[in-house]
Order: structure tokens, then sequence, then C-alpha cells
């Protein structure tokens, strides 16, 4: 890719950006939220078209007009957010766009043996003939990149693929992406996470402010020159210190239970903690906070909200009783076509009330602090979410509960998209409810992470809670084997 420009209203995305990837390598694409990454990656995987500037494959000058374009040159996008269509089964979803046919109709059968080889292949142990939307976000991801292997791709470009994983998935990812390099694909890899980086790639490319910053051979950098290169100053992660005191009790939940997804579980939160929640894709966190938030009620059990037992049936209930759910899927919490301030105060207009109108001044003010607080990356409050880069949506959703005045946050992966710069800001922002005596339960498959924000940590294991650990006891391994069901 040579002088790659791709300009949106108000935000120029991409300026003469070079990427020269070579057959068989694993190319990283990192920077900050914002930097442009996942821009080139679209102009590349024909989503977006460049303005300017031009795309060789094998030498050869190409131009991409949409998708499907794409595809015919081999090339296959995994997604961050999996793009998938929730009321078809798992096998339409892996040969979307790309049926194999038997004369004029779809070779079902040959699609369904396929679909589950690559199934086995990637690590999804459902039936193919499943409705997708059964599938956990971390699945999904599995599933685009099964979809990437049907369509015989020669170059996959994966963006923050492992951002829903485990460890033990991510490994079994890495696994999958070397034999397949090893057997001719070529990878272009986005993420923030360092450690895959350095695990994974063989040169990385660091944009910022969607220009080309430098491009390096991986054993000619560290992690402090990487991050340096890509935000222009040092960068280390503070968690915040533990909090030695806390207040009362203000959420309690009593066996929660949902026949084959979760079953009596029991948990607690007190003002001003933060509790983790830790476990393997599909342990059933995610499902008992969507539980808890009204979204998907349990069968049985009971919820109580500071000592009194509270029936919620819906999110409506839940945010009366003073509950803020940042949730995993970005786009789910999203009106990508509404402005910045529109997404943020959705769910806090009662707090701009003033004598039966809403004051815009106040909302104005209010939104344009969470957005310099958090560092939203925008030209201002009236830019569209859905031009917004991953992180930054990811942290127009945090803004939009911070604005208001809930007691018990949820915070379902709070950093997963965000970049290295951003992270410290996050954990400040967490460390700050507490202090404002808040309750603040975080689910986090990044286990440095989750030991280094929680006061105290749940860890679950096909649906129960398998261990509860103090921060000061609380360890990696202790936290794998209580998330594998070996100390169960």
């Amino acid at each position: 890719m040579r002088s790659i420009t791709k300009q949106f209203p108000g935000v120029l995305a991409l300026q003469d950006v070079d990427l020269m990837v070579k057959k068989q390598e694993i190319h990283g694409v990192v920077g900050e939220n914002g930097a442009g990454k996942s821009s080139l990656m679209k102009v590349l995987s024909g989503i977006y078209i460049k303005d300017s500037g031009e795309i060789r494959l094998d030498g050869k000058l190409v131009e991409l007009k949409d998708a499907q374009d794409a595809h015919k040159h081999g090339i296959n996008l995994v997604h961050q957010e999996p793009q998938i269509v929730s009321t078809l089964p798992i096998y339409e979803n892996i040969g979307l766009g790309n049926f194999p046919h038997k004369g004029i109709f779809m070779d079902k059968k040959k699609l369904i043996r396929k679909s589950s080889e690559l199934c086995r292949y990637v690590g999804i142990d459902k039936p193919v003939e499943m409705l997708t939307e059964y599938l956990s976000i971390g699945e999904r991801q599995l599933l685009q990149f099964a979809r990437a292997i049907f369509y015989e791709s020669s170059i996959i470009v994966m963006d923050e693929p492992t951002s829903s994983l485990a460890e033990k998935e991510k490994d079994h990812m890495f696994s999958i992406v070397r034999k397949l390099r090893d057997s001719g694909v070529t990878f272009v890899y986005i993420t923030h996470r360092m450690d895959e980086l350095f695990e994974i790639c063989d040169k990385i490319t660091v944009l910022k402010d969607g220009k080309l910053v430098r491009s390096v051979d991986i054993k000619e950098i560290d992690k402090k020159g990487l991050v340096n290169l890509m935000v222009g100053r040092e960068v280390g992660h503070s968690y915040p210190e533990p909090k030695e005191q806390y207040g009362d009790e203000v959420l309690r939940v009593e066996n929660l239970n949902k026949k084959g997804v979760y079953s009596d579980v029991s948990m607690y939160a007190r003002a001003g903690e933060v509790v983790g929640f830790g476990g393997l894709v599909g342990a059933g966190r995610t499902e008992v906070m969507d539980a808890i938030f009204g979204m998907a009620p349990p069968e049985s059990g009971d919820i109580y909200i500071h000592g009194k037992k509270t029936k919620i049936h819906n999110p409506k209930e839940a945010i009366e009783s003073q509950i803020a759910y940042v949730t995993e899927d970005r786009h789910g919490g999203l009106m990508l076509h509404a402005s910045i301030i529109e997404n943020m105060t959705i769910a806090s207009l009662k707090e701009f009330v003033d004598k039966f109108f809403i004051n815009e001044k106040k909302k104005i003010q209010k939104a344009e602090d969470y957005k310099k607080r958090i560092n939203i990356k925008a030209p201002d409050l009236q830019t569209a979410v859905g031009d917004l880069s991953g992180g930054n949506q990811q942290k127009v959703i945090f803004a939009k509960w911070l604005l208001g005045s809930a007691d018990i946050y949820i915070l379902d992966e709070p950093t997963r998209g965000i970049d290295v710069g951003a992270k410290d800001e996050i954990y400040k922002i967490i460390r700050t409810l507490t202090d404002t005596g808040k309750a603040v339960i975080v689910i986090s498959s990044d286990m440095p992470e989750l030991l280094g924000i929680s006061d105290r940590i749940y860890v679950m294991h096909n649906g129960r809670i398998t261990g509860e650990l103090l921060r000061k006891d609380a360890t990696e391994s202790k936290v794998l084997q209580y998330a594998t069901g070996v100390m169960n």
C-alpha cells in the first residue's frame, strides 16, 4: 500500500500511509486509538475506498471497490466486532457470500461438512446447525476466523482478534495462525496487547494520527521503544492502590440459576470496592451480569440492592435501581449514526432536566468534560459515533454510564480495544468511582488487569463460581486453576 489517504467528514483518517508486507509474514499494525489502523485495514479489505494512493498485490496494481472484490483477491478481514447474522445457523455464517452450489441450489450437505471441520479446527465445540445467536462473543470471533479459512484467503487481516478470548483460546488461535502461515498465508495483525505483538509478529508498522511513524523488525525493538513510538511518551500501567476499608453492601446476589447457562451463583459487592470476575470464555460471567441488569433475567434466585430484595425484569428497571452496565458488545450499546453527545447522554437525560426542560448548556458542559477526561479523539461532540475508531467508541460507552448517577457499575471487558495510553485513564476513573462510594464489578480476560485492579476476585467455570480470592491472595496460577475447574 503506497500513499494511502482517506478522509471522513471532519476527520483525516489516513494521510499518505505506506504499508509493505512480505509473503508468509505476520505483520503487526499498531498505534493509539484513532491512529488509523482499522481504517487502513478496511481500505485493504475493500470496506472503505481510498481517496488516493495505490494497492499492489504480488506487484500488480489492484482496485478494491468492495469487500467482494477483496475476497476475489484472497483478502479477508477478521473484524474486532464479530460480523455475523445471529438468526442464521453457524454453517450459513461461515459460508456467507460464498456458498458452495450443486447446480442452482446451495450444496447444504457440503457446507455443513466443511463448516464442521473448520469449527473443530478453530475450537468451536458446538453443532454447526445451531443458531449463531447462542455463541459467546469469543466463539463468534473464532467463527469469523473459520470463515476466513473457508474463503481460502491468501491474506488474512486480524483486527483485535483475541480481545474477547481467554489465554487458552488465544494460544489455540496463534497455533492456527502459525500453521496457516507455514502453508503460505500472509497475516496483518492489529492489537493493543504488547505481549501478543512480540509473541506472534515478524515485523511491526506504527501509525499515529493517520500517518506512518515507522516500520521495524520485531527483533530490533523492545516494548518500551514500541510504546514510545506509538504515544510519544513513556507509559506504564499504574493500577489503583488497594483500599483497606469498604462501605456497606450495595449488591448481593443469591442462588441465581438459569438452566444450561449458570447455577447457584451467589456474590456481593460493597461500596468502594472493585470486584473482579475471572474465567475462561463461556464460563458464564457475562450471562450473570446480563441477568443482574435485566437483559436476560434468571429462572430463579434473588437480587438485593442496598439490602432490599429487588425484581429486575429489564434494563430500565436496572437503571432505576442505580445499576450501570458497560457491555462487552460495543455496537449493542451504541447508536452508530447518532452523535457523540447523543450517545453519551441517552442514559442520563434526567440529570439535565431543569423545570421540565433539558438544560442543553449543562448537558454539553458535562459531555465535553468527559470527552476530555477519557480522551475521546473526535473533532467535536456532534461527530457521528460510527465515524470513530473502535477504541474511541468504547470510550463513548464508558462515558455514557459515567455521566449518570449509578451506585453499581458493571464493566464487561472495559479496556478491550483501548490503547496503552488510555488504559491508565480508565483505571483512574474506576478508582475515582470507588473513592466516591460506588461499587464496581469488572469482568476481564486480561489477567494482569484482573489481578491489578480488583480488591476481590470471583472466578467462574462452567456456569458456577468456583473460587473467591482477596487481592493479597490472588495469583495468576490460582485464578487459572479455579477457571479450569482444577480447584473446584
